[in-house]
C-alpha cells in the first residue's frame, strides 16, 4: 500500500528514531508499503519517518532501471554505519521529503553499514558512489537529520520557505 510522504517541514522528519527491537510481520509488511511508496514516488530510499513512523527502517534501490539494471530492493532494519572511508564524495542529493530541491553533500565515498534484513539476520555489506550517498541519507532520516543541514544557513532557510509555501498550495488545492 502506498503511504503520503510527510513534507518538510515536519517535526516527526527531525526526531531521533526508536531501534526496531523485534521484527514483526507489521514491521516486514511496512516495508514493502516503504518499497511501494518508494518506487512509486519516485526515488531510490525511503526512511521510515518520512512517513510518520519513527523506526530505525530504512529502504533504499540505487540499481537504474534505464541503466538495464535489474531492481536490487534493500530493506535495512536498524542499519548503522560501522566504518567509512577518509576519501569524500560530492553527490547533489534530493529528498522525497523536499520535493524538487537539490543540492551538492559531501559525505565519505565507502562505507560499510551492519543492519537486520527482513528475516532477521545480521547483514554487512560495502557500498560506494551513489549508495554509499544514498544509505548515509537514509540513516540520517533515523537520526532526524535531512540533507539541507547540512547547507549553509541562508540556503537552508530558503529551501525550508520554498516547502512552507508548497505545503500551503498544497492544502488550498484539497480544500
Amino acid at each position: 500500500m502506498k503511504r503520503p510522504i510527510l513534507i518538510h517541514p515536519d517535526p516527526r522528519l527531525k526526531k531521533a528514531c526508536a531501534p526496531v527491537d523485534d521484527l514483526s510481520d507489521d514491521l516486514r509488511s511496512l516495508s514493502d508499503d516503504m518499497l511501494e511508496t518508494m518506487y512509486a514516488a519516485p526515488g531510490i530510499g525511503l526512511a521510515a519517518p518520512q512517513i510518520g513512523i519513527l523506526s530505525r527502517l530504512i529502504v533504499l534501490d540505487c540499481a537504474k532501471k534505464d541503466d538495464g539494471d535489474d531492481p536490487r530492493p534493500l530493506v535495512m532494519f536498524n542499519p548503522q554505519v560501522v566504518a567509512s572511508s577518509d576519501e569524500r564524495n560530492v553527490y547533489e542529493e534530493g529528498c522525497l521529503s523536499i520535493p524538487d530541491q537539490y543540492a551538492d553533500v559531501e559525505r565519505p565515498k565507502v562505507v560499510d553499514v551492519e543492519w537486520l534484513d527482513r528475516d532477521g539476520k545480521l547483514q554487512r555489506e560495502t557500498f560506494d558512489g551513489l549508495w554509499a550517498t544514498c544509505v548515509q541519507h537514509e540513516i540520517d532520516h533515523l537520526d532526524g537529520k535531512l540533507f539541507i543541514d547540512y547547507l549553509k544557513p541562508l540556503r537552508r532557510q530558503m529551501i525550508t520557505r520554498k516547502m512552507v509555501k508548497l505545503k500551503k498550495e498544497r492544502a488550498r488545492e484539497k480544500a
